[in-house]
């Protein structure tokens, strides 16, 4: 091989690999690219959120609502996640256990429904 064919496959090969890695980096930082496990936890973090809406409408749903979150607000903070959970509120249909992050969230939603 010549001398100049080598340089040039050289720099080629170069321009190649920094191409791609630029190519990458533009992708990742303002492209939205995302990586599996990031997508992921994303997905998980949604899937809550709907949940801990599902358990607040739940909560809403019971004849006497407005007396239950005065009750709810009345309990001492440690043991709302109690409350919750032996009212049966943060089991999502067909569950037959409820996951503690869905009775947090459910939790988190109600306070927030006695700030307003």
């Amino acid at each position: 091989m010549k001398p100049e064919m080598e340089m040039k496959m050289k720099y080629g090969g170069w321009g190649l690999v920094c191409g791609a890695i630029i190519a990458m980096v533009i992708g990742f930082v303002l492209g939205g690219w995302v990586t599996s496990s990031t997508t992921q936890n994303m997905s998980g973090e949604a899937v809550l959120a709907s949940q801990a809406a599902i358990c607040v409408a739940q909560y809403l749903k019971e004849p006497n609502s407005q007396e239950k979150l005065k009750e709810f607000e009345a309990i001492d903070n440690s043991k709302r996640y109690e409350f919750i959970e032996k009212g049966g509120w943060d089991k999502m249909p067909g569950q037959k256990e409820a996951s503690s992050g869905v009775r947090n969230a459910c939790v988190a939603g109600l306070e927030a429904l006695i700030k307003k």
